[in-house]
């Protein structure tokens, strides 16, 4: 063999070996309908990957089905080289999960929640206690170790859960909408935190619905739509090839009128939605000339962005809760 071949085999085989997550051709059904349908990524060590999708397009299913919670109903799943669900267990011991909803135990204390929380993976006190100033300090709540939960607002619940999913220093970490309900503040500072996890080397598989989180987070990330796969990519890079470089929102009173007179030849795409005109272009001086002469629109001159990306691919109506 020769050794351009030797060294194309070895830095497969050194690619292989970063996957902490493959998942291939996963399918979930529910009362015969597909909420996962042949969905398939990998996640390399070190990266973060966020799954972006409306309400319903099986986001948090194909997290569970990851974990070993939920079976599927085909495909394959590998966690950090296990079989899921058959070695589900075993995988589990190196992965943290932050799950939508808070569930930390209200009748224990900060300190305890962590203590308990950290038997589960069969660690010694004396080393979950050895790890709590750290996994607090982490999240900004050494000084509440021996309050009650029921002490605690919306922001410092979220920031426990994230130091209890740390608890195991896992090698993965499972967020599904981790910042949903905060404010701007305690958003900013989790993403600091996430941004700190991933310099140290671990690994985060992100689902959310705030598209600047995912922008700001995520070296690649996945839209589904009706449990399938639609585009993949690098942030930047798909709102590249999908959007057109400038955006100009028009709102209100007056704005509906203007677009449907407003000649199409002047832009790429031109969405209506409410009250407000998105014009889609990759020139955007011929719009922003006429707005100058019409005083009573107000209008907004922007880059293209994820959330442009997102409504494209999968509409502007609204979904209910599956």
């Amino acid at each position: 063999m020769s050794a351009v071949a030797v060294a194309s085999t070895s830095s497969e085989k050194d690619r292989a070996s970063d996957v902490v997550l493959r998942v291939r051709d996963l399918r979930k059904l529910y009362g015969g309908e597909a909420v996962v349908d042949g969905f398939s990524f990998t996640i390399q060590r070190g990266e973060c990957y966020a799954l972006l999708g409306p309400n319903g397009a099986g986001k948090t299913t194909t997290l569970r089905c990851c974990l070993g919670l939920t079976d599927p109903d085909g495909g394959e799943v590998e966690l950090l080289g296990q079989p899921v669900p058959q070695r589900a267990r075993e995988a589990r011991i190196r992965v943290g999960v932050v799950p939508q909803l808070d569930n930390l135990d209200p009748d224990f204390s900060v300190t305890e929640n962590l203590v308990v929380y950290g038997r589960y993976f069969g660690l010694a006190d004396a080393i979950i206690r050895e790890r709590i100033p750290g996994l607090l300090e982490f999240a900004s709540l050494g000084h509440k170790k021996d309050a009650w939960i029921g002490e605690l607002s919306g922001g410092m619940k979220r920031r426990l859960t994230l130091a209890r999913s740390l608890v195991n220093d896992p090698d993965l970490i499972f967020m599904d909408e981790p910042t949903t309900g905060l404010d701007p503040q305690a958003r900013h500072l989790i993403w600091e935190r996430l941004k700190q996890l991933l310099a140290r080397g671990k690994t985060i598989l992100l689902t959310t619905h705030f598209m600047d989180e995912a922008e700001r987070l995520a070296h690649r990330l996945a839209v589904i739509d009706h449990g399938a796969k639609i585009a993949e990519g690098v942030p930047r890079e798909l709102i590249r090839s999908h959007i057109e470089a400038h955006v100009v929102e028009v709102y209100g009173d007056g704005a509906t009128e203007w677009a449907h007179g407003f000649s199409r030849a002047q832009v790429s795409r031109l969405e209506v939605s409410g009250e407000t005109a998105f014009c889609y272009a990759a020139d955007p001086a011929p719009i922003l000339r006429d707005l100058e002469a019409r005083p009573h629109l107000r209008y907004l001159h922007r880059p293209a962005n994820l959330e442009d990306l997102f409504l494209k691919l999968t509409g502007r109506e609204m979904r209910d809760e599956a």
